[in-house]
C-alpha cells in the first residue's frame, strides 16, 4: 500500500465563511485533517459590521483567536434603544461592571471581514487544513464509509461532508429538501463610512438602535473608532431576493419619512447602500444523515434580529469538533450527537430572531406596551433575560462519556 493511501481521508467542508473556517479550525485542533472549498475565486467576506455576544468569545478561547480578536473589535459602552418616532429614549444597557461580572466576557463589534481574516490565517497556517477556492459544489454521494463530494473540478472523497455553504445550502437542498428559504418581507441596506463624516453628536460610543414603525436603523463604532457602521432595515414586499445588491436610496428616504431628525440626519451621509433581503427557515430537528451534516446557515439560517448568525455557527463548529473527536471513527453517530445539542438552542435563536423583528418595528399600542415594558425592568433582570444566550460555557461544554482507544481509519 503505497503512503497516499495510507493517510487517513480528510473531513471535507462546503464554505469558506466564519462558519466554515471555525469549523475547520476546531477540526484541525481536534486533530482532524480537513479540506475546505469555496465556489468565490478568492475567499474573502464581504458586507460590514457584526455584534459579537460573550458567548463568540467563549468560542474564540477554544479556537486560540481571542487577542487576535481583541485587537480589531471596539468595545461599545452601552446597548441603547432609542424611539425613533418619538425621540425618546427607552433603554440602555451597561456593558462594563455588571455585564462584564456576570458573563465573563465582553460585548464587542468588529467589521465581518476582519473576523473572517483572522480564522483564515490561522487556517492557512494549519498542516492540517487544505483550502480550495474556485470550485462549485454540485451535490454529493454518502458511501457509508466515506462521502464524496461531487465539483465543478470533479469528485473528490473525504470521511464525510459538512455543509457550511449559507442560506442557499446546495448540501442542504439533497439532505433536507425542503426548497428556498423563507422570505420575511424585511429588508436591511448596509454602509460603512468613515466616522469623520458623522457628526459628534451622533457617533457616542455605543451599540445604538432606533426603533421605527415597521423600520429601524443601528449604528456603532467599528474597527477602533475609525468607521461607523450603520444598517437600516424596513418591511418592503417589493423584493423576492438580493444579496449584496446596490439599494435604492429613494425607497429607504421613503421608508424612513415619518423618522426622527437624528435618523434622516445619519440616513443622509450615505450616497450608495448594500441591499439584503432577509431571509430565514423553519427550525428543523434533523440536519444530519449518515456521514453529511450541516453548519451555521445551512442548518438554522435566522434573522438578524438577535445579531447571534455569526456566533451560533461558531459554536456549532466547537460542538461538532468535540463530538468528532470522541468518536472513536463513527462520524455518523457524532454528527447525530452534535445535532441533537444543537438544535433546540439554534431553534430558539431563530425563533426569538422574528419576535424582536416585530419588537422593535412595533407601532401604535404595541410600540407603547415595548417601551413600557423596557423601561420597568432593572439592570439585573435585563441581564438575567439575556442569560440563556450568553452563558455558553455549558452550552459548548461536552458531555462525558465513556471513551475507548481511537479506531484507526
Amino acid at each position: 500500500m503505497n503512503p497516499e493511501q495510507q493517510r487517513p481521508l480528510p473531513i471535507l467542508i462546503a464554505g469558506g465563511g466564519i462558519g466554515g473556517l471555525a469549523a475547520a479550525l476546531a477540526l484541525s485542533k481536534a486533530g482532524s485533517s480537513v479540506r475546505l472549498f469555496e465556489r468565490a475565486q478568492e475567499i474573502k467576506e464581504i458586507g460590514a459590521g457584526i455584534q459579537i455576544g460573550p458567548n463568540a468569545f467563549h468560542v474564540f478561547e477554544r479556537l486560540g483567536i481571542t487577542d487576535a480578536v481583541n485587537a480589531k473589535v471596539s468595545r461599545p459602552g452601552k446597548l441603547v434603544m432609542m424611539d425613533g418616532i418619538s425621540g425618546d429614549h427607552v433603554v440602555s444597557i451597561p456593558l462594563d461592571g455588571p455585564f462584564i461580572e456576570r458573563f465573563h466576557y465582553p460585548y464587542a463589534l468588529i467589521h465581518r471581514a476582519d473576523l473572517h481574516r483572522i480564522l483564515l490565517d490561522v487556517c492557512l497556517q494549519s498542516t492540517r487544513i487544505e483550502i480550495s477556492t474556485n470550485i462549485k459544489v454540485e451535490g454529493y454521494t454518502d458511501e457509508g464509509g466515506s462521502v464524496v463530494l461531487h465539483t465543478s473540478d470533479g469528485d473528490v472523497r473525504g470521511r464525510a461532508l459538512i455543509g457550511a455553504d449559507g442560506l442557499w445550502s446546495t448540501v442542504r437542498s439533497q439532505l433536507v429538501g425542503d426548497g428556498a428559504p423563507r422570505v420575511s418581507g424585511h429588508i436591511a441596506y448596509r454602509a460603512v463610512l468613515p466616522i469623520s463624516e458623522v457628526p459628534e453628536h451622533l457617533r457616542p460610543n455605543t451599540m445604538t438602535l432606533w426603533a421605527g414603525a415597521k423600520n429601524h436603523l443601528v449604528h456603532y463604532p467599528l474597527r477602533g473608532g475609525d468607521l461607523f457602521n450603520l444598517v437600516a432595515v424596513f418591511h418592503s414586499d417589493r423584493y423576492v431576493e438580493g444579496w449584496d445588491a446596490e439599494g435604492d436610496a429613494e425607497e429607504l428616504h421613503m421608508r424612513f419619512r415619518d423618522a426622527v431628525p437624528e435618523v434622516k440626519a445619519l440616513l443622509a451621509k450615505i450616497d450608495t447602500w448594500r441591499m439584503w433581503v432577509l431571509c430565514d427557515r423553519e427550525p428543523i430537528k434533523e440536519w444530519s444523515k449518515g456521514n453529511v451534516t450541516l453548519l451555521g446557515d445551512a442548518a438554522h439560517p435566522m434573522l438578524q434580529y438577535m445579531a447571534q448568525g455569526a456566533c451560533m455557527a461558531m459554536e456549532d463548529a466547537i460542538v461538532i469538533a468535540d463530538e468528532t473527536s470522541s468518536a472513536n471513527g463513527d462520524l455518523a453517530a457524532a454528527f447525530l450527537r452534535y445535532q441533537e445539542r444543537r438544535y433546540l438552542r439554534t431553534g430558539k435563536v431563530q425563533m426569538s430572531a422574528r419576535l424582536y423583528g416585530e419588537f422593535y418595528h412595533a407601532n401604535g399600542v404595541k410600540r407603547e406596551l415595548r417601551n413600557e415594558f423596557l423601561q420597568s425592568r432593572s439592570v439585573e433582570q435585563t441581564l438575567d433575560g439575556m442569560a440563556w444566550l450568553y452563558d455558553a460555557g455549558p452550552v459548548l461544554r461536552a458531555p462525558q462519556r465513556p471513551r475507548t482507544s481511537t479506531v484507526a481509519y
